[in-house]
């Protein structure tokens, strides 16, 4: 049967393919070096520990651990969780202001089922993340974008922004940022900034939506509060993910907000899935508990920080005159502006057929459609040899479109 466009509602239009996961499939037909994804290296993975913890609930807890679990997720994992949030400088409440979820997509997901109406204004960072983007595009909500530098969004711009549109009656839902270590520019916020962000959105009345998967992944001697600790008035909603602290393959991740929004975001996860899988909830529980993930951010930030290094600096050996990069403190990406006269979208068709390396075309992190001249570079999965081979490799493109 073939199927008439008018069976399907008409938000299907707007959604759009993730170019990482094209990108992740392409790689899989063939022998490619990819830079392409956000995947952390399996050497990081503690695989004995986490059989132990199954092991053990299963044998101790199997009848609860097999069963259906509650909407907001195992008490015992938020109660650790509210430990963990504190460690990192987040006071919680009460552990019913954590919402467990199947993955921090979900709650990307479920941001743009609750708050977004057709044309409210959504603030996102120039680039951002492009799963979020993909994410509240079906709701058609307006995107305005905010420019950055390697100290994170430019505040008087973003000041610019808010009068325009409070002068046209516009109104804003959210500011969507990644702060710590963005994806995919791997910036970040800076202190002083982060206080005046606080202020506008007090000022001119919207919430701030802070994905904080990279704060605890650090290479530098660096401080930077969480945006929710700072928050006095419950604008702040905190969303994290032990995907890059623990598995992604658990797909598990966490949001913490105050009383009212917590219980919007608990009747919108009952209808997604009814509740996150019991099983994968004991062992992030499990971890958190041993000190699992606690004791293995040393290993994971020694890791990357070498393959961090080993990426910058092949960037500067290989990579022609004309192009620059961010030099992130953190996280899993460097973001490069190469010359604008090459289009990286079209480059990297050679890339993946001749030179056999690929990455993600930066536009499609521009809610704005810019970007056409530049990439994100994924260091954390591929290896010390590959990244070499790989940089050298995508350098010789870039000059013979030049």
């Amino acid at each position: 049967m073939v199927f008439p466009e008018t069976f399907f509602a008409e938000r299907t239009s707007l959604l759009k393919a993730s170019e990482i996961r094209q990108l992740l499939k392409w790689v899989a037909e063939g022998d490619i070096i990819s830079f392409g994804g956000g995947m952390p290296s399996p050497a990081t993975f503690p695989r004995q520990q986490i059989i132990e913890i199954i092991t053990e609930g299963i044998n101790e807890h199997g009848d609860k651990l097999l069963q259906y679990g509650t909407t907001q997720g195992l008490k015992e994992l938020r109660s650790e969780l509210r430990n963990f949030m504190e460690w990192k400088g987040i006071n919680v409440s009460s552990i019913d202001n954590i919402l467990i979820l199947s993955g921090s997509q979900q709650g990307l997901d479920m941001f743009g089922k609750v708050f977004i109406d057709e044309g409210d204004v959504v603030l996102m960072e120039l680039p951002t993340y492009l799963a979020a983007i993909n994410a509240f595009k079906p709701y058609n909500p307006e995107f305005v974008g905010l420019k950055m530098d390697d100290d994170g969004i430019i505040i008087s711009a973003l000041e610019r922004i808010l009068k325009k549109l409070e002068s046209k009656h516009k109104k804003i839902k959210f500011l969507y940022t990644v702060p710590t270590c963005q994806n995919p520019a791997g910036v970040t916020l800076s202190m002083e900034r982060r206080k005046r962000l606080l202020e506008l959105a007090s000022e001119y009345d919207f919430l701030i939506i802070e994905d904080d998967p990279y704060s605890l992944i650090l290479y530098e001697p660096i401080e930077v509060a969480p945006l929710k600790s700072m928050d006095a008035e419950g604008r702040v909603v905190h969303l994290s993910t032990f995907s890059k602290i623990l598995s992604p393959g658990l797909r598990l991740g966490w949001i913490v907000a105050d009383d009212k929004l917590i219980e919007k975001f608990v009747l919108a996860k009952q209808v997604m899935d009814l509740c996150t899988s019991p099983l994968l909830q004991y062992i992030a529980y499990g971890a958190l508990k041993r000190k699992v993930i606690q004791e293995n951010l040393t290993k994971i930030r020694a890791l990357y920080k070498t393959k961090r290094d080993k990426m910058l600096e092949a960037l500067e050996t290989y990579f022609p005159d004309g192009c620059k990069w961010t030099r992130p403190i953190g996280g899993l990406f460097i973001f490069v502006w190469v010359p604008e006269r090459v289009n990286t979208k079209e480059l990297i068709k050679d890339c993946s057929k001749k030179y056999k390396v690929v990455y993600v075309p930066g536009q499609s992190f521009f809610v704005d459609g810019s970007g056409t001249n530049t990439m994100r570079l994924n260091f954390s999965y591929p290896t010390m040899e590959e990244i070499e081979e790989g940089i050298k490799r995508l350098g010789q493109a870039i000059k013979e479109r030049l």
